[in-house]
């Protein structure tokens, strides 16, 4: 190829006189010197070190450099040997060099990729939303593999893409044509591959979509995106949380496994949501030993084994023990002398929680006090309680103990070199006592769907996102602080309610009722992450914020612990209340304004 692209450009210019057989000549006395020089380059640029079938652009453009020094080094060739090339037939050399070098290479990858296929014809057509680089990887995986769905076309709403083609695709329209395009081109299934775009568009998608009788699928996430790791089996169905998804959670792992890699990391309450996603997360990180801590055996047994399928280079050690059971909590201090405690146990179901108030000061307020008192003996670094925007101006016995904690926490931190800190935030989807898994329920067997309240608001991140931050702000911890997660904007639970039934192709209030029953003992129509007096400031994450913390009178909080103590079992509401009063006294004016 080497040569034929030399001897061409003779022909076209020399075709009519004498010239071609006397360059000829020259270039035939040359030949081998030029084309061992080629070779060289193009073993420099790796040509021969490349998988062909999968050529793209990257490859194209090496070709083009690679020619492009050979041919000014055949030119130098020509020069030393007195035989100097016209201008033209270098440049016609140049380009044929190009043509027959990655030509030959395309249409080595067109072969194998006809091969695959081995003249597989998909019975069903697919349209992709977004012709982006997730609709572009989308299409080529779905041509490239043998998908039931051949891919039609794209929508997208970027005037600069309209008339044009993507891997050979059409931009069919915008996503106000969707219901036309599939109706005309029978698509039976729709795609959509926008991963970083904000949920309102996610939203009108699904509404429009939902008009058409295809299938619809998305594309998850955007790591997916940044790994290259695309394929038919990550496209899933539309959920709940991809109507609410905001910008993708980003965190230092450096700083991250600072703090947490090669130590010994204690998680309380591991079998719970938040719980097994921290040791799921922090087992990532290479720590030196990870204790598992909680009270339900059947939980810790659960991520136990799924941590040591995953993860079998960390060491595990379990442990079932009663946080309010303070011997044996320092039994286990004693045993692993934990460098990092993260403390995720404690009773969270506000509605049950107002019919035992008892058990909710001996969990979340002495259980959290045997825990950092231990911490402080036995010499742990640091200390994150994770607490709830139900602790700010608490108005159910669950917000006032875990604001109890948090209290207990700031005083620990001046107790000794343990760096103890809070992160608050809202509900989590698909934890366990969260609407999500309960609407699913109510909606899998025909309704109703039950909702306290038209204008109930809550805070909601999901799972992974909420707890990547709390390990973040443990590493942007200095002590005393409490930390609040950016969560967006709330959202009303009856237009999630409306939301999920959408999501499982049924009409909200015409297939499935939506039903009020009335707010609940304890529960607030709107949560807040901040009291009055705390303020925010911003850290170096801008998801995370710092509260100031409130300042507290020691006495005054031993004093009422010592009350609850002695209160035991005969604990109620009003009691926990009382105590938080004393303790804060801002707090009894806000009470009377809410009692008011």
């Amino acid at each position: 190829m080497i040569n034929l692209a030399m001897a061409i450009p003779f022909v076209l210019r020399f075709y009519e006189n004498d010239g071609v057989s006397q360059y000829l000549r020259s270039y035939i006395s040359l030949a081998p010197w030029i084309t061992i020089t080629f070779i060289a380059i193009f073993y420099v640029f790796k040509l021969y070190n490349r998988i062909w079938a999968y050529a793209s652009t990257g490859e194209l453009f090496a070709v083009i450099q690679a020619v492009t020094l050979g041919s000014l080094a055949a030119i130098a060739i020509f020069f030393f040997a007195h035989a100097p090339l016209p201008r033209s037939v270098v440049v016609m050399h140049w380009a044929f060099a190009i043509q027959l070098m990655g030509g030959s290479r395309l249409l080595w990858r067109y072969a194998v990729e006809h091969l695959k296929t081995n003249g597989h014809k998909p019975s069903r057509r697919a349209l992709i939303i977004g012709a982006g680089d997730g609709g572009a990887m989308v299409a080529r995986e779905l041509k490239g593999n043998k998908s039931s769905f051949l891919p039609a076309g794209f929508i997208d709403d970027d005037p600069m893409k309209r008339n044009v083609t993507v891997l050979g695709l059409p931009v069919l329209g915008t996503r106000e044509q969707i219901p036309e395009v599939v109706a005309r081109l029978k698509i039976n299934l729709v795609v959509i591959a926008m991963p970083s775009v904000e949920a309102a568009v996610i939203r009108e998608i699904v509404d429009i979509c939902r008009g058409t009788k295809a299938e619809l699928r998305i594309l998850p996430g955007m790591y997916q995106i940044i790994d290259g790791q695309v394929s038919v089996n990550h496209l899933r169905p539309v959920q709940l949380e991809d109507l609410l998804r905001r910008e993708p959670v980003r965190v230092d792992l450096k700083e991250i496994a600072g703090y947490l890699g090669g130590k010994t990391v204690l998680i309380t309450g591991a079998g719970g949501s938040i719980g097994s996603e921290l040791c799921r997360q922090v087992a990532a990180v290479g720590p030196r030993k990870l204790v598992l801590l909680g009270h339900g055996e059947n939980s810790i047994h659960s991520i136990w084994l799924e941590l040591e399928e995953k993860f079998p280079s960390v060491a595990l050690a379990i442990e079932i023990a009663d946080i309010r059971d303070k011997p044996r909590v320092d039994n286990v201090f004693q045993t692993h002398r934990p460098d990092v405690v993260f403390h995720a146990a404690a009773h969270k179901h506000v509605p049950l929680m107002e019919l035992h108030p008892a058990e909710a000061v001996k969990t979340n307020i002495f259980g959290t006090r045997n825990l950092a008192q231990a911490a402080v003996r036995f010499g742990a670094s640091g200390f994150l309680l994770i607490s709830t925007d139900k602790a700010v101006n608490p108005s159910s016995v669950m917000g006032a103990t875990k604001r109890m904690a948090e209290l207990i926490i700031a005083q620990e931190n001046m107790a000794g070199i343990t760096i103890f800190t809070a992160v608050r935030f809202g509900n989590v989807l698909g934890s366990s006592g969260s609407v999500v898994p309960l609407f699913k329920k109510q909606i899998a067997r025909g309704g109703p769907v039950t909702v306290t309240h038209p204008e109930m608001k809550r805070y909601f991140m999901t799972i992974p996102e909420a707890v990547q931050l709390v390990i973040q702000a443990g590493a942007m911890a200095r002590g005393g602080e409490v930390f609040v997660l950016d969560m967006g904007e709330p959202v009303k639970i009856v237009d999630m309610a409306r939301d999920m039934i959408k999501l499982s192709g049924l009409e909200p209030d015409k297939d499935i009722q939506i039903k009020f029953t009335g707010v609940r003992p304890g529960e607030k129509l709107f949560e807040e992450l901040l009291t009055a007096e705390e303020g925010s400031s911003a850290t170096e994450h801008k998801r995370i914020f710092t509260a100031r913390p409130s300042l507290v009178d020691v006495e005054a909080l031993e004093s009422e612990l010592v009350n609850l103590s002695r209160k035991g079992l005969q604990c109620t509401a009003e009691d926990i209340f009382n105590a938080l009063g004393a303790i804060i006294p801002r707090f009894r004016s806000y009470r009377k304004v809410q009692a008011g």
